[in-house]
Protein backbone atom coordinates (compact mmCIF):
# COMPACT_ATOMS: atom_id res chain seq x y z
CA UNK A 1 0.00 0.00 0.00
CA UNK A 2 1.61 3.54 -0.61
CA UNK A 3 2.03 5.33 2.31
CA UNK A 4 0.07 8.04 1.47
CA UNK A 5 -3.13 6.29 1.97
CA UNK A 6 -2.52 4.90 4.51
CA UNK A 7 -4.38 6.96 7.76
CA UNK A 8 -2.18 8.29 10.54
CA UNK A 9 -3.75 7.02 14.16
CA UNK A 10 -0.58 7.14 16.18
CA UNK A 11 0.35 9.87 19.19
CA UNK A 12 2.20 11.29 16.72
CA UNK A 13 3.58 12.48 14.10
CA UNK A 14 -0.08 13.13 12.67
CA UNK A 15 -1.13 13.81 9.43
CA UNK A 16 -0.46 16.96 8.15
CA UNK A 17 -3.32 19.24 6.23
CA UNK A 18 -2.65 20.23 2.63
CA UNK A 19 -2.62 23.56 3.37
CA UNK A 20 0.34 23.17 5.43
CA UNK A 21 2.69 21.15 3.28
CA UNK A 22 1.67 24.23 0.33
CA UNK A 23 3.24 26.57 3.06
CA UNK A 24 6.21 24.46 3.50
CA UNK A 25 6.90 24.87 -0.04
CA UNK A 26 7.48 28.86 -0.20
CA UNK A 27 10.56 30.03 -0.83
CA UNK A 28 13.42 30.47 1.36
CA UNK A 29 13.74 33.65 3.21
CA UNK A 30 16.79 35.76 4.98
CA UNK A 31 16.08 34.36 9.07
CA UNK A 32 17.63 37.41 10.19
CA UNK A 33 14.81 39.98 8.03
CA UNK A 34 11.53 41.26 8.63
CA UNK A 35 10.00 38.55 7.06
CA UNK A 36 11.49 35.97 8.72
CA UNK A 37 10.46 37.85 12.41
CA UNK A 38 6.82 38.64 11.17
CA UNK A 39 6.06 35.00 11.11
CA UNK A 40 7.80 34.12 14.60
CA UNK A 41 6.15 36.92 16.33
CA UNK A 42 2.93 35.66 15.10
CA UNK A 43 3.61 32.04 15.56
CA UNK A 44 4.52 33.44 19.61
CA UNK A 45 1.25 35.20 19.65
CA UNK A 46 -1.05 32.62 19.04
CA UNK A 47 0.94 29.93 20.79
CA UNK A 48 0.83 32.25 24.14
CA UNK A 49 -2.94 31.54 24.29
CA UNK A 50 -2.64 28.07 23.09
CA UNK A 51 -0.48 28.15 26.49
CA UNK A 52 -2.35 30.33 28.11
CA UNK A 53 0.16 32.39 29.48
CA UNK A 54 2.46 35.61 29.44
CA UNK A 55 5.37 34.52 29.50
CA UNK A 56 8.38 34.57 26.88
CA UNK A 57 7.76 31.61 24.32
CA UNK A 58 11.27 30.06 22.26
CA UNK A 59 10.41 28.03 19.24
CA UNK A 60 13.45 25.92 18.93
CA UNK A 61 14.44 23.75 15.37
CA UNK A 62 14.79 20.61 17.51
CA UNK A 63 11.98 18.34 18.62
CA UNK A 64 10.10 17.92 21.71
CA UNK A 65 13.29 16.03 23.66
CA UNK A 66 15.13 18.60 22.58
CA UNK A 67 12.97 21.06 24.67
CA UNK A 68 13.31 19.10 27.22
CA UNK A 69 16.75 19.25 27.97
CA UNK A 70 17.05 22.75 26.88
CA UNK A 71 14.69 23.15 30.08
CA UNK A 72 16.27 20.84 32.26
CA UNK A 73 20.31 21.82 31.17
CA UNK A 74 19.45 26.12 31.37
CA UNK A 75 18.36 25.58 35.34
CA UNK A 76 20.00 22.97 36.77
CA UNK A 77 23.76 22.70 37.83
CA UNK A 78 26.29 20.09 39.11
CA UNK A 79 24.99 19.32 42.47
CA UNK A 80 21.18 20.77 41.95
CA UNK A 81 18.35 18.11 43.04
CA UNK A 82 15.55 17.56 40.07
CA UNK A 83 12.59 15.42 40.99
CA UNK A 84 11.68 12.98 38.22
CA UNK A 85 7.89 11.89 37.75
CA UNK A 86 8.18 8.61 36.18
CA UNK A 87 5.04 6.62 34.90
CA UNK A 88 5.98 6.27 31.22
CA UNK A 89 8.78 6.00 29.03
CA UNK A 90 8.67 9.63 28.98
CA UNK A 91 8.70 10.47 32.58
CA UNK A 92 12.19 8.21 32.32
CA UNK A 93 13.96 10.30 29.57
CA UNK A 94 13.13 13.41 32.49
CA UNK A 95 15.36 11.43 34.62
CA UNK A 96 17.89 10.77 32.12
CA UNK A 97 18.29 14.00 31.12
CA UNK A 98 18.32 15.53 34.76
CA UNK A 99 21.26 12.92 35.21
CA UNK A 100 23.33 14.45 32.33
CA UNK A 101 22.94 17.94 34.76
CA UNK A 102 22.62 17.14 38.02
CA UNK A 103 21.23 14.44 40.47
CA UNK A 104 18.05 13.37 39.33
CA UNK A 105 15.56 12.08 42.24
CA UNK A 106 12.91 9.41 41.06
CA UNK A 107 9.59 9.15 41.79
CA UNK A 108 8.47 6.31 40.35
CA UNK A 109 5.41 4.27 39.78
CA UNK A 110 4.54 1.42 37.76
CA UNK A 111 3.65 2.82 33.73
CA UNK A 112 0.25 3.89 33.32
CA UNK A 113 -0.17 4.26 37.22
CA UNK A 114 -1.06 7.52 39.70
CA UNK A 115 2.00 9.50 40.78
CA UNK A 116 2.73 9.95 44.39
CA UNK A 117 2.50 12.78 44.90
CA UNK A 118 3.30 12.71 49.04
CA UNK A 119 6.64 11.30 47.94
CA UNK A 120 7.00 14.76 45.63
CA UNK A 121 6.23 16.94 48.44
CA UNK A 122 8.44 14.62 51.14
CA UNK A 123 11.69 15.62 48.26
CA UNK A 124 10.58 18.93 47.59
CA UNK A 125 10.60 19.46 51.36
CA UNK A 126 14.04 18.13 51.54
CA UNK A 127 15.09 20.86 49.22
CA UNK A 128 15.01 19.60 45.77
CA UNK A 129 15.50 22.32 43.31
CA UNK A 130 12.78 21.42 40.13
CA UNK A 131 10.11 18.96 39.75
CA UNK A 132 9.98 17.88 35.89
CA UNK A 133 6.81 15.81 35.23
CA UNK A 134 5.63 14.79 32.18
CA UNK A 135 1.76 16.06 31.74
CA UNK A 136 0.58 13.38 29.41
CA UNK A 137 2.49 10.45 29.17
CA UNK A 138 1.73 8.77 25.89
CA UNK A 139 3.62 5.86 26.55
CA UNK A 140 1.25 4.41 29.00
CA UNK A 141 -1.94 6.84 28.23
CA UNK A 142 -2.48 8.74 31.07
CA UNK A 143 -3.05 12.18 32.18
CA UNK A 144 -0.93 12.89 35.31
CA UNK A 145 -2.02 16.01 37.72
CA UNK A 146 -0.13 19.43 36.61
CA UNK A 147 -2.44 21.71 38.52
CA UNK A 148 -1.43 19.71 41.78
CA UNK A 149 2.21 19.53 41.32
CA UNK A 150 2.35 22.93 40.34
CA UNK A 151 1.41 23.87 43.54
CA UNK A 152 3.48 21.50 45.76
CA UNK A 153 6.35 23.33 43.71
CA UNK A 154 4.90 26.70 44.50
CA UNK A 155 4.68 25.98 47.76
CA UNK A 156 8.49 24.82 48.41
CA UNK A 157 9.82 27.57 46.04
CA UNK A 158 10.30 25.09 43.18
CA UNK A 159 11.19 25.41 39.21
CA UNK A 160 8.19 23.82 37.92
CA UNK A 161 8.96 22.10 34.28
CA UNK A 162 5.75 19.91 32.44
CA UNK A 163 6.53 18.30 29.44
CA UNK A 164 3.24 19.45 27.99
CA UNK A 165 4.18 17.80 24.03
CA UNK A 166 1.63 15.78 23.62
CA UNK A 167 -1.44 18.02 25.71
CA UNK A 168 -0.74 21.50 24.87
CA UNK A 169 -3.23 22.46 21.84
CA UNK A 170 -5.34 18.92 22.42
CA UNK A 171 -5.65 19.32 25.78
CA UNK A 172 -6.61 21.78 29.18
CA UNK A 173 -3.07 23.49 30.14
CA UNK A 174 -2.96 26.77 31.70
CA UNK A 175 0.61 27.29 32.48
CA UNK A 176 0.24 30.66 34.57
CA UNK A 177 -2.77 29.39 36.50
CA UNK A 178 -0.55 25.96 37.34
CA UNK A 179 2.23 27.93 38.08
CA UNK A 180 4.55 26.25 35.12
CA UNK A 181 8.03 27.62 34.89
CA UNK A 182 8.91 25.93 31.80
CA UNK A 183 6.44 23.98 29.42
CA UNK A 184 7.01 22.07 26.37
CA UNK A 185 5.07 21.77 23.46
CA UNK A 186 5.82 19.44 20.33
CA UNK A 187 5.11 20.51 16.56
CA UNK A 188 3.65 17.05 15.52
CA UNK A 189 1.18 16.89 18.16
CA UNK A 190 -2.03 18.32 19.16
CA UNK A 191 -1.08 21.40 17.19
CA UNK A 192 -0.65 18.98 13.27
CA UNK A 193 2.59 20.15 12.06
CA UNK A 194 5.46 18.41 10.79
CA UNK A 195 7.66 17.04 13.37
CA UNK A 196 11.08 18.90 14.28
CA UNK A 197 10.15 21.79 16.38
CA UNK A 198 9.75 22.44 20.03
CA UNK A 199 7.89 24.93 21.29
CA UNK A 200 9.09 26.35 25.24
CA UNK A 201 7.45 28.96 27.43
CA UNK A 202 9.75 30.18 29.91
CA UNK A 203 9.08 32.16 32.87
CA UNK A 204 10.89 35.42 34.67
CA UNK A 205 11.59 32.42 37.74
CA UNK A 206 13.54 30.14 34.89
CA UNK A 207 14.93 32.93 33.56
CA UNK A 208 16.97 34.26 37.48
CA UNK A 209 17.42 30.46 37.73
CA UNK A 210 19.52 30.19 34.54
CA UNK A 211 21.77 33.01 35.46
CA UNK A 212 23.28 30.90 38.63
CA UNK A 213 23.78 28.24 35.91
CA UNK A 214 27.58 27.70 35.24
CA UNK A 215 26.97 24.96 32.37
CA UNK A 216 24.08 25.50 30.12
CA UNK A 217 23.99 23.40 26.91
CA UNK A 218 25.42 25.39 24.08
CA UNK A 219 22.80 24.98 20.87
CA UNK A 220 19.71 24.82 23.44
CA UNK A 221 20.81 27.82 25.70
CA UNK A 222 17.46 29.50 26.40
CA UNK A 223 19.23 32.49 27.70
CA UNK A 224 20.63 33.02 23.83
CA UNK A 225 17.39 32.61 22.73
CA UNK A 226 15.58 35.55 25.16
CA UNK A 227 18.40 37.39 23.39
CA UNK A 228 16.90 37.18 20.02
CA UNK A 229 13.33 37.45 20.80
CA UNK A 230 14.08 40.53 22.38
CA UNK A 231 16.21 42.03 19.40
CA UNK A 232 14.30 44.41 17.03
CA UNK A 233 13.91 42.10 14.27
CA UNK A 234 12.92 38.75 16.52
CA UNK A 235 14.80 35.71 15.35
CA UNK A 236 16.51 32.66 16.82
CA UNK A 237 20.25 32.22 18.17
CA UNK A 238 21.02 29.92 15.26
CA UNK A 239 19.86 28.93 11.58
CA UNK A 240 15.93 28.17 12.29
CA UNK A 241 14.01 25.56 9.74
CA UNK A 242 12.66 28.30 7.99
CA UNK A 243 10.15 25.47 6.41
CA UNK A 244 8.84 24.06 9.22
CA UNK A 245 8.65 27.33 10.37
CA UNK A 246 6.19 28.23 7.42
CA UNK A 247 4.12 24.57 8.44
CA UNK A 248 4.06 25.97 12.37
CA UNK A 249 2.75 29.11 11.32
CA UNK A 250 0.25 28.15 9.09
CA UNK A 251 -1.17 25.01 11.50
CA UNK A 252 -1.16 27.55 14.28
CA UNK A 253 -3.69 29.49 11.83
CA UNK A 254 -6.02 26.39 11.35
CA UNK A 255 -5.86 26.06 15.17
CA UNK A 256 -7.06 29.73 15.67
CA UNK A 257 -9.54 29.43 12.95
CA UNK A 258 -10.99 26.35 14.90
CA UNK A 259 -10.88 28.14 18.40
CA UNK A 260 -8.63 26.43 20.99
CA UNK A 261 -11.52 25.46 23.27
CA UNK A 262 -13.65 24.38 20.61
CA UNK A 263 -10.31 21.94 19.80
CA UNK A 264 -10.00 21.34 22.67
CA UNK A 265 -13.42 19.40 22.94
CA UNK A 266 -12.80 17.91 19.67
CA UNK A 267 -9.69 16.01 21.29
CA UNK A 268 -11.85 15.02 24.36
CA UNK A 269 -14.70 14.02 22.51
CA UNK A 270 -12.72 11.83 20.48
CA UNK A 271 -10.76 9.92 22.79
CA UNK A 272 -13.95 9.63 24.61
CA UNK A 273 -15.23 8.34 21.31
CA UNK A 274 -12.43 5.71 21.28
CA UNK A 275 -12.86 4.64 24.95
CA UNK A 276 -16.42 4.14 24.63
CA UNK A 277 -15.83 1.67 21.79
CA UNK A 278 -13.72 -0.05 23.88
CA UNK A 279 -16.14 -0.45 26.87
CA UNK A 280 -18.97 -1.54 24.02
CA UNK A 281 -16.46 -3.88 22.51
CA UNK A 282 -14.84 -5.55 26.06
CA UNK A 283 -11.69 -4.41 25.74
CA UNK A 284 -9.98 -2.65 28.72
CA UNK A 285 -8.42 0.67 29.39
CA UNK A 286 -4.93 0.10 30.62
CA UNK A 287 -4.14 2.79 33.04
CA UNK A 288 -4.94 2.99 36.50
CA UNK A 289 -6.92 5.55 37.83
CA UNK A 290 -7.17 7.07 41.13
CA UNK A 291 -9.06 10.91 42.42
CA UNK A 292 -6.03 12.59 40.69
CA UNK A 293 -5.03 10.95 36.91
CA UNK A 294 -7.35 10.61 34.48
CA UNK A 295 -7.27 8.96 30.87
CA UNK A 296 -5.43 10.78 28.60
CA UNK A 297 -7.41 12.91 25.99
CA UNK A 298 -4.69 12.44 22.95
CA UNK A 299 -4.31 9.10 22.96
CA UNK A 300 -5.97 5.98 24.13
CA UNK A 301 -3.86 2.82 25.40
CA UNK A 302 -5.98 -0.40 25.53
CA UNK A 303 -4.59 -3.63 27.22
CA UNK A 304 -4.16 -6.50 24.41
CA UNK A 305 -7.25 -9.16 24.41
CA UNK A 306 -5.95 -12.69 25.98
CA UNK A 307 -4.26 -14.56 23.31
CA UNK A 308 -3.27 -11.41 21.08
CA UNK A 309 -0.23 -9.49 21.77
CA UNK A 310 -0.58 -5.23 20.83
CA UNK A 311 2.09 -5.80 18.22
CA UNK A 312 -0.76 -8.10 16.36
CA UNK A 313 -2.77 -6.04 16.47
CA UNK A 314 -0.83 -3.15 15.04
CA UNK A 315 0.26 -5.27 12.28
CA UNK A 316 -3.22 -6.20 11.42
CA UNK A 317 -4.52 -2.53 11.28
CA UNK A 318 -1.29 -1.85 9.24
CA UNK A 319 -2.48 -4.34 6.69
CA UNK A 320 -5.73 -2.46 6.64
CA UNK A 321 -3.94 0.88 5.76
CA UNK A 322 -4.37 2.62 9.47
CA UNK A 323 -1.20 3.37 11.77
CA UNK A 324 -1.27 2.37 15.24
CA UNK A 325 1.22 1.88 17.87
CA UNK A 326 1.97 -1.08 20.15
CA UNK A 327 3.62 -0.36 23.42
CA UNK A 328 7.25 0.61 24.14
CA UNK A 329 9.55 -1.43 25.96
CA UNK A 330 8.29 -2.86 29.53
CA UNK A 331 4.53 -2.95 27.68
CA UNK A 332 5.66 -4.46 24.04
CA UNK A 333 2.71 -6.61 23.15
CA UNK A 334 0.83 -6.11 26.08
CA UNK A 335 -0.92 -3.05 25.00
CA UNK A 336 -1.49 -1.01 21.98
CA UNK A 337 -2.33 2.63 21.73
CA UNK A 338 -4.28 4.76 19.31
CA UNK A 339 -4.12 8.56 18.66
CA UNK A 340 -6.56 11.41 18.35
CA UNK A 341 -4.34 14.42 17.78
CA UNK A 342 -4.35 17.02 15.27
CA UNK A 343 -6.62 18.11 12.50
CA UNK A 344 -8.67 14.73 12.07
CA UNK A 345 -11.83 13.96 11.66
CA UNK A 346 -15.36 12.15 12.74
CA UNK A 347 -14.69 10.00 10.06
CA UNK A 348 -10.71 8.97 11.00
CA UNK A 349 -11.85 8.03 14.58
CA UNK A 350 -14.91 5.76 12.60
CA UNK A 351 -12.89 4.07 10.30
CA UNK A 352 -10.12 3.20 13.03
CA UNK A 353 -13.08 1.70 15.51
CA UNK A 354 -14.68 -0.10 12.53
CA UNK A 355 -11.32 -1.79 11.14
CA UNK A 356 -10.31 -2.72 14.56
CA UNK A 357 -13.97 -4.45 15.38
CA UNK A 358 -13.14 -6.18 11.85
CA UNK A 359 -9.80 -7.69 13.23
CA UNK A 360 -10.74 -8.86 16.55
CA UNK A 361 -14.36 -10.74 14.84
CA UNK A 362 -11.87 -12.14 12.71
CA UNK A 363 -9.47 -13.62 15.62
CA UNK A 364 -12.46 -14.63 16.91
CA UNK A 365 -12.41 -12.08 20.63
CA UNK A 366 -15.25 -10.41 19.39
CA UNK A 367 -18.86 -12.57 18.28
CA UNK A 368 -19.97 -9.41 16.12
CA UNK A 369 -18.66 -5.87 14.61
CA UNK A 370 -20.95 -2.95 15.47
CA UNK A 371 -20.81 -2.15 18.93
CA UNK A 372 -17.87 -0.34 18.97
CA UNK A 373 -18.89 1.98 16.01
CA UNK A 374 -22.42 2.77 17.65
CA UNK A 375 -21.03 2.98 20.74
CA UNK A 376 -18.25 5.95 18.77
CA UNK A 377 -21.12 7.36 17.20
CA UNK A 378 -23.07 8.08 20.30
CA UNK A 379 -20.15 10.50 21.41
CA UNK A 380 -19.45 11.90 18.27
CA UNK A 381 -23.13 12.98 17.35
CA UNK A 382 -22.80 15.26 20.79
CA UNK A 383 -19.72 17.09 18.88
Amino acid sequence: MNFEDKLIMMPGPVPVAPRILRAMSKPMINHRGDEFAEIYDDCCNILKDVFNTQNDISVISGSGSAGMEAAIGCTTNNNDNVITIENGKFGERFKLIADRYGNALPVESEWGEPIDLDKVENLLAEGANSVAMVHNETSAGVLNPAKEVGKLAKKYDALFIMDGITSIGGDEVKVDDWGVDIAIAGSQKCIGAPPGMSMVSISDRAYEAMENVDNKPYYLDLEAYKESLDKDKTQTPYTPAVPLFYGLQESLHIVNEEGIDNRINRHRTYSKAVRNAMDAIGLEMYPTLDENTQYSNTVSAMSAPEGVSGEDIKKDMLKRGIVIVGGQERLKDKIFRIGNMGNLTHRDILITIQELETILHKRGIISEVGAGINAANDILDSL
